[in-house]
């Protein structure tokens, strides 16, 4: 069995739409009533899928892409069963976790997605090492040293739930643990990774300065702290970590620069609609660097954790504005998704629901700090939750019995 990257990103983009599905139903629940579903259950399955069915598979995918041109001909089959293996055990957790949250089930499926990536990520760091020299190989490495440390905060996030002996703070470190170095480690670095090769596909001349991947990297570790500033840090593991956060900021801006540096030859080179999805996803990233330094203020961190809309709005910012964009248009703009009016809409249609959802959801977080009800709140985020699975659905429709890119993966 060999399928092209463009048949592989359109069952991505399925996996997309059931993420999104289970939005929706999650939005549904809070202003109306859906008996026999349990929403914690749903909650599990969601966050589960969207992190391996959706952002894992397709970072895999494109990450393969990358490998296989630089080959020369069509990667070793034994990818092949990572793919498919992961779907499986995605599809496993993902009905799992809907009927009975964490329990051996589920949280087998969840293990097998786990020792997989390591198979995956000792199998490609190992091919990659035999290409020759290419600035997208340390964000890469690193992208998969994040992944496997990552997967420390869900074994032991696993084994509370399941031994039913949480301790509260024991519980957010771990599940802080997880996230951090899936989205700040795992996501960032593979498609940093995946951007540097794309550039210098465009431009060869273009050269990303190593300063920025130094900063990330090196930063990368006591930013996990950002997120337990709660736990009144000792005086010097604050100072690392604000450090970190700015690291990270001083980064982003030299790359930026850079990269405005080039943007005269870079735009002629680069789709309309993608590109412009694209400098949306760089915004959203500069503002999540700015909520990181914002972050580093004990009292902003303390009063931020403490509501939960700013929490989501949080993640909804990293994982949809920046990840799920990111993904769409960095696929569009390499040619793998069909050229078409439909495919236009369905893009934009994705990016005003992404947009409407964290203006909406900024609203409510900003509300909920002087305690004030925002009239009509969930059900506008339902709304923006539905734009966005219309979108997705209007994408999915356009790919269907056309043909893009069509080069073989495995």
């Amino acid at each position: 069995m060999k399928l092209s990257i463009t048949k592989w990103l359109r069952i991505s983009i399925v996996s997309f739409l059931i993420v999104s599905i289970l939005g929706v139903l999650m939005r549904y629940k809070i202003p109306f009533s859906l008996p026999g579903l349990n929403q914690k259950h749903l909650l599990h399955a969601h966050s589960h899928f969207a992190f391996t069915g959706w952002i894992t598979q397709t970072l895999y995918v494109l990450m393969l892409y990358f490998l296989q041109k630089r080959t020369k001909g069509v990667i070793n089959n034994k990818y092949k069963v990572i793919l498919i293996g992961n779907l499986v055990a995605c599809y496993g957790m993902l009905f799992s976790f809907a009927a009975q949250g964490y329990g051996l089930v589920s949280i087998t499926f969840s293990t097998i997605s786990i020792l997989l990536n390591y198979i995956f990520c000792v199998w490609y760091f190992m091919d990659l090492r035999k290409l020759p020299v290419h600035p997208s190989k340390p964000w890469f490495n690193a992208a998969m040293l994040f992944s496997v440390l990552s997967s420390f905060g869900t074994f032991y996030l696993a084994y509370m739930m399941y031994s039913r002996s949480v301790d509260q703070n024991q519980y957010l470190g771990s599940l802080y643990f997880f996230l951090h170095f899936q989205y700040n480690g795992w996501f960032t670095f593979a498609c940093m990774g995946l951007v540097t090769g794309w550039l210098r596909d465009l431009l060869p001349t273009f050269k990303i300065n190593k300063l920025v991947f130094q900063l990330f990297f090196w930063s990368c570790i006591p930013a996990y702290f950002l997120s337990t500033l709660w736990a009144n840090l000792p005086v010097w593991l604050y100072t690392l970590t604000v450090l970190a956060a700015i690291a990270q900021a001083v980064g982003w801006v030299v790359f930026l620069k850079q990269l405005r540096g080039a943007w005269k030859e870079l735009k002629p080179k680069v789709k309309k609609i993608g590109g412009f999805i694209l400098v949306l996803v760089a915004f959203a990233f500069s503002i999540k660097l700015l909520l990181q330094l914002g972050s580093t203020i004990p009292a902003v961190s303390k009063l931020a954790y403490g509501f939960r809309p700013i929490v989501i709005a949080y993640l909804h910012l990293i994982l949809l504005a920046v990840f799920s964009l990111f993904l769409i248009s960095y696929s569009h703009v390499n040619g793998f998704l069909v050229e078409n009016k439909t495919t236009a809409k369905g893009l934009i249609t994705i990016a005003v629901g992404v947009f409407l959802n964290e203006f909406v959801l900024l609203i409510q977080g900003v509300a909920a700090f002087s305690y004030t009800a925002v009239p009509y709140v969930n059900e506008t985020l339902l709304v923006g939750a539905a734009i966005i699975m219309l979108g997705i659905l209007i994408l999915l429709f356009s790919q269907l019995g056309s043909k893009a890119k069509s080069v073989t993966v495995i």
